[in-house]
């Protein structure tokens, strides 16, 4: 009798410890998720999706010109520049610009990626530029400060890693197993 009541303490114990632990698991997952889908949903993602459409349409903008790069940008190019620039790139950097500015909280290193300031620095400089252009001197045709070549591969590979991070905490077998255990019909 004292050996079944020893057993019964000791299984129930362990049922607790093994309880309290992948509950703890589980919510330390909960919470990672949580911190993966606000860095996409807030910062990587909106920064990718901008950068991508930037990309595309600067790749259209010197597929129209026949150019493989923008510079030099010759005089008789010069209003379809200032078009573009203030249609499509300043409005797409000026977004960039607010989400590295507003969610730098949510960068996944402990120090602010170079790139990032970089690339806050180059759009201040064309900020410049345009409102030269707006008085109507255009004896500047680009931001003295030029453009981070590392920014588009940092925003890219984040954005896949993050991802790949998040689907990995969605679809652990861990995860799946204890949300069948927990949400099974009765």
């Amino acid at each position: 009798m004292q050996d079944a009541a020893t057993l019964t303490i000791i299984l129930a114990f362990a049922g607790y410890l093994v309880t309290f632990m992948s509950t703890r698991m589980l919510a330390r997952r909960q919470d990672k998720l949580r911190l993966v889908n606000m860095r996409l949903y807030e910062f990587y993602g909106p920064l990718y999706v901008a950068s991508q459409a930037g990309n595309i349409a600067y790749r259209s903008l010197l597929k129209k010109q026949g150019k493989t790069q923008s510079e030099p940008i010759l005089d008789s190019e010069m209003k379809e520049w200032v078009l573009w620039m203030t249609t499509i790139f300043m409005p797409l950097n000026d977004v960039r610009e607010k989400i590295i500015i507003e969610k730098a909280y949510l960068i996944v290193e402990e120090q602010m990626p170079q790139c990032l300031l970089d690339f806050v620095t180059h759009v201040v400089g064309y900020k410049a530029v345009l409102s030269k252009w707006a008085e109507g001197d255009y004896s500047e045709r680009r931001s003295t400060i030029g453009w981070p070549p590392e920014f588009d591969v940092y925003v890219r590979q984040s954005y896949q890693a993050l991802k790949a991070e998040q689907t990995s905490l969605l679809h652990n077998s861990f995860s799946r197993l204890w949300s069948r255990l927990t949400h099974r019909k009765r």
